[in-house]
């Protein structure tokens, strides 16, 4: 088994104590981190990295995403989103194959990689060919496929959603001792009905699987399903379905309501905030302060790149954190060590895993950030210049399940020049007719 020692590093340990342990030691044995402390373990050691003095934290957990959308990066910017939805994304989508999916796919993951992203929840089409580019890129992902129902029939036998599901657990689920999982997913409540909740709950049960559901994103969607449901919200319409009853994300919850966080808080439903993604499409302000005081855990996420143009989840947190306490009139209504929890630990206990702490037992997802930075000089407070001074290009090293696939600017799990030349030369092509 493969040890490697990391050292000459502030490390951000993300514990309930709040820790940074300055000039740490930390132990990676195989893909979990072994030790945490000050003094150096014993050797030998098949690696050793020095930190030169940088921050080493958990690596971030996107956990909610939309990886290939990366292609439509900026593509119908300043419409309304139904317009937006309806006259560009659409459009673009049917549009998509294996080929594409792949290269956009790979260059979205290292747009992740490069700003410090170890872990994340993916939500979308041709889910096999998102699995296989996850596999090779050396990150954790729950990845799902968000299941509709349009058609006037359900047949869980002959239903693409359904099979497309079962194909997909069986294939991908505990891939890489359990790198890969596979979640159950609904799109939405107003993208499906009753008959494919049920069948989607069941499959959840019955195999052990989470599952991911877009919530309350916006007004118009949450008020139609309270007429259409008699005054019940997505997150009620849902949980009479028996959705909640498995480990599950609600990604959004922009207009969810005091009864709608108690039955989260209750099941344990992670309410995933998406600060910048609802604010440029003018979706609203999840109420996150109020949410985490009813009891519910909050993890971060980017959304896909088409609803935010990057994946930098430093500007996720200071947004999500700033958002809360002008919202609020209040300084203190959602602190930096609780920004940073968001992304990180919490995002861990939102999809099953033992990430984002540095601990011993749990997964050596760790980042190291170049704290010698202009913008990081000088610190007062190492958490504080995380989240409200940081940004993604500040990462200097991404290790994955303890391997480094990225470090000092170059990929070493993707090839991001072939990647971007076939982003070009095809898919853009393709998608676009450029």
């Amino acid at each position: 088994m493969k040890r490697t020692l990391i050292f000459h590093v502030c490390a951000v340990l993300m514990d309930e104590a709040g820790t940074v342990l300055p000039d740490a030691y930390v132990l990676v044995e195989g893909h979990k981190i072994r030790s945490v402390g000050a003094e150096r373990p014993d050797g030998p050691f098949d690696l050793e990295i020095d930190g030169g003095g940088d921050v080493l934290m958990p690596g971030f957990v996107n956990a909610h995403t939309h990886v290939p959308m990366v292609a439509m990066r900026g593509y119908g910017d300043g419409n309304a989103l139904q317009d937006w939805l309806e006259k560009f994304i659409f459009p673009v989508e049917a549009k998509w194959d294996d080929r594409a999916m792949a290269c956009c796919a790979d260059l979205g993951l290292a747009e992740m990689i490069a700003s410090g992203v170890t872990c994340i929840a993916d939500m979308y089409m041709r889910t096999g060919v998102v699995a296989q580019r996850v596999a090779r890129a050396g990150i954790s992902a729950n990845l799902s496929c968000g299941g509709v129902l349009f058609a006037p029939e359900f047949d869980p036998d002959t239903y693409s959603e359904c099979i497309v599901q079962r194909a997909l657990t069986e294939e991908w689920h505990g891939y890489d001792d359990g790198r890969i999982l596979v979640d159950a997913s609904i799109h939405g409540e107003y993208t499906s009905r009753a008959d494919l909740w049920d069948w989607m709950a069941d499959y959840a049960k019955e195999k052990g699987l989470g599952m991911h559901v877009h919530i309350s994103e916006t007004r118009t969607e949450h008020e139609a399903c309270k007429a259409r449901h008699g005054g019940l919200t997505p997150i009620q319409v849902l949980d009479r379905h028996g959705v909640w009853d498995c480990r599950a994300i609600a990604a959004h919850c922009v207009w969810t309501t005091p009864e709608d966080w108690a039955i989260m808080a209750e099941k344990g439903v992670t309410a995933v905030h998406d600060p910048i993604s609802n604010l440029k499409l003018g979706s609203g302000i999840a109420p996150v302060a109020a949410m985490k005081k009813a009891g519910v855990n909050v993890a971060l996420g980017t959304d896909g790149v088409s609803s935010n143009n990057c994946t930098d989840l430093f500007g996720e947190m200071k947004t999500a954190a700033i958002l809360q306490n002008g919202v609020n009139c209040d300084p203190l209504a959602l602190l930096p060590g609780q920004a940073l929890a968001m992304a990180t630990a919490d995002g861990g206990k939102a999809l099953g895993r033992q990430t984002g702490r540095i601990q011993p037992g749990y997964e050596a997802d760790l980042i190291l950030v170049d704290f010698h930075a202009l913008n990081l000089t000088p610190c007062h407070d190492v958490v504080s210049h995380l989240v409200y001074a940081a940004h993604g290009s500040n990462v200097i090293m991404n290790m994955a399940r303890g391997q480094v696939i990225y470090q000092n600017g170059e990929f070493l799990t993707i090839d991001i020049d072939r990647v971007k030349r076939e982003v070009q030369d095809y898919a853009l092509p393709l998608l676009f007719g450029k």
